[in-house]
């Protein structure tokens, strides 16, 4: 097993405040990462810190061999690593196939004016971009309301569509950042399927998310942050028996040694 992602003594600080700090994290290719600690423990902000969306004050990230400390979110994008969000950035006046379609705006080959004059080489590689989002849809379970728009499509449809829009970015590495907020029990079972699938597809997953029955199910190995610092990590059972992280998760006190 290879290492695709590697984090090294990593800091960011939002005034005096200490967002992330000091840490060192690997993620092994084709697994699945539970990321997990109390709200303001740092989980989204190490996202935005692999996702380039903000620069780190130190340390260093890997992505496949490759420093990529620093770049563009696009640059990372376009080397394999994309995100969904906590929210809801679908465009929700727009079908669900149209929303999925929108995640292929880096995969065009043709030139710009080509595309807008509508020339045949332009039409042909739109159609099969479409073609690709359909398959996604397919795959997801979402084919049958292709052209339902986005704001029609219940609460779990929603979440599962974000997800379709990441896929659509070819990524190797897919951060999933609380995918089963609002879902009832159903839809999250729902979504622990799909996650697990497109794993088997060969994507490695990394996953913040704060129902706890889903992340001690679904996840190899998990992380937890606290006040930005690891403090502890190994499997589901490992974390679950953990006083430090019941300590820290749960407000309980650790039992006397």
């Amino acid at each position: 097993m290879s290492i695709l992602l590697e984090i090294k003594r990593l800091n960011k600080n939002f005034g005096g405040l200490s967002a992330i700090s000091q840490l060192d994290l690997n993620l092994i290719e084709s697994e699945i990462l539970g990321l997990i600690g109390p709200n303001g423990a740092g989980k989204t902000t190490l996202f935005n810190l692999v996702n380039g969306f903000i620069p780190p004050d130190s340390g260093k990230i890997v992505f496949n061999g490759r420093n990529i400390t620093g770049l563009e979110t696009h640059e990372i994008v376009s080397l394999g690593i994309t995100r969904t969000f906590q929210a809801s950035t679908l465009f929700m006046e727009i079908s669900t196939l149209d929303n999925v379609f929108t995640g292929y705006h880096m995969s065009y080959k043709t030139k710009v004016w080509r595309r807008l004059l509508r020339m045949p080489s332009g039409l042909e590689e739109e159609e099969e971009l479409r073609q690709k989002a359909t398959e996604i849809l397919k795959f997801m379970g979402l084919e049958s309301l292709r052209d339902e728009l986005a704001a029609n499509l219940p609460h779990g449809h929603q979440r599962i569509l974000g997800v379709c829009m990441a896929l659509a970015t070819h990524p190797k590495l897919l951060l999933l950042d609380e995918p089963m907020t609002g879902m009832n029990a159903v839809e999250t079972q729902n979504m622990i399927n799909l996650i697990r699938q497109i794993r088997e597809r060969g994507m490695t997953i990394m996953l913040v998310e704060h129902d706890m029955k889903a992340v001690m199910s679904l996840c190899d190995r998990i992380v937890v942050l606290n006040y930005g610092r690891k403090i502890a990590e190994g499997l589901p059972q490992e974390i679950r028996e953990n006083e430090e992280v019941i300590e820290a998760y749960l407000g309980r006190k650790r039992k006397n040694s």
